[in-house]
């Protein structure tokens, strides 16, 4: 069953600045934008413009409101909008439409317990650049919120986001669906420039637990990425990018466009 949520269509961005880049930038649909009642003065009257041209609802709110939409009432100066994101869905929703072979299945990165926003847009930026789909747990992980959204350089708006309430529902679905779970493991026997299975979903740990226990008695396969000169880990980030690359060089082939 669809555990989808309003949350799964748009991304969304708070702050006057990072709203008003939003609703400047043509290539992005901005649904609607939400002021706080008390701000006031030039950027908001900008913004408030910047609306008006694109013909993008604007509602005035309480700042308590506006606190609630944004999760985030230190930072986000009263303004929060949501921009639609078509690569967000639900990831239930999306193995839906791929099983019968309506969709070609693709390799997929799940992120279970990557806390940092910084790291997860990070990882988003390499898992599109790699022609994969995220898996993004609406439990324990970030909002794709302006601290995402910056870090992947703006491919949040755009990347191919699948929510799951955990990252072990998400792994229970995908294996359900014909995944196969690979988790990073520098004890491994086996090394990443081995054939991985197809499709693969890649499994990225936090940065301080790693992956849960849960998530990882779920994965078929352990590999590690070599390392010389002593050095005996790589971030969250970077193991992901070495990962997701080998898989796409694997697949003999250019990434593709998300479908």
């Amino acid at each position: 069953m669809s555990g989808g949520s309003p949350r799964d269509r748009f991304v969304t961005v708070y702050g006057r600045m990072p709203v008003l880049e939003a609703l400047l930038d043509e290539t992005l649909v901005v649904d609607k934008v939400v002021v706080a009642r008390p701000a006031h003065g030039p950027s908001v009257d900008e913004l408030l413009a910047a609306a008006r041209r694109r013909g993008v609802p604007v509602e005035r709110a309480e700042a308590a409101r506006v606190t609630r939409l944004s999760r985030n009432g230190r930072h986000d100066q009263g303004v929060v909008a949501d921009v639609v994101a078509p690569g967000l869905a639900d990831l239930d929703d999306w193995l839906a439409s791929s099983s019968g072979g309506r969709l070609q299945p693709i390799d997929v990165v799940v992120l279970d317990g990557v806390t940092n926003p910084a790291n997860v847009g990070m990882l988003l930026r390499v898992a599109t650049g790699a022609g994969m789909a995220v898996v993004l747990p609406r439990q324990g992980s970030p909002d794709l919120g302006p601290l995402v959204v910056k870090a992947s350089a703006g491919v949040a708006f755009r990347a191919r986001v699948l929510r799951a309430a955990t990252a072990v529902d998400g792994c229970r679905s995908l294996v359900a669906a014909g995944w196969s779970p690979v988790v990073l493991d520098a004890t491994a026997p086996t090394t990443i420039w081995e054939p991985l299975p197809s499709p693969t979903a890649l499994v990225i740990g936090g940065e301080t637990g790693g992956i849960g226990p849960a998530v990882a008695a779920l994965a078929l396969e352990r590999r590690a990425i070599p390392l010389l000169a002593g050095v005996d880990s790589l971030n969250v980030a970077t193991a992901a990018a070495v990962a997701a690359f080998e898989l796409a060089r694997q697949r003999r082939a250019a990434p593709e466009p998300l479908a």
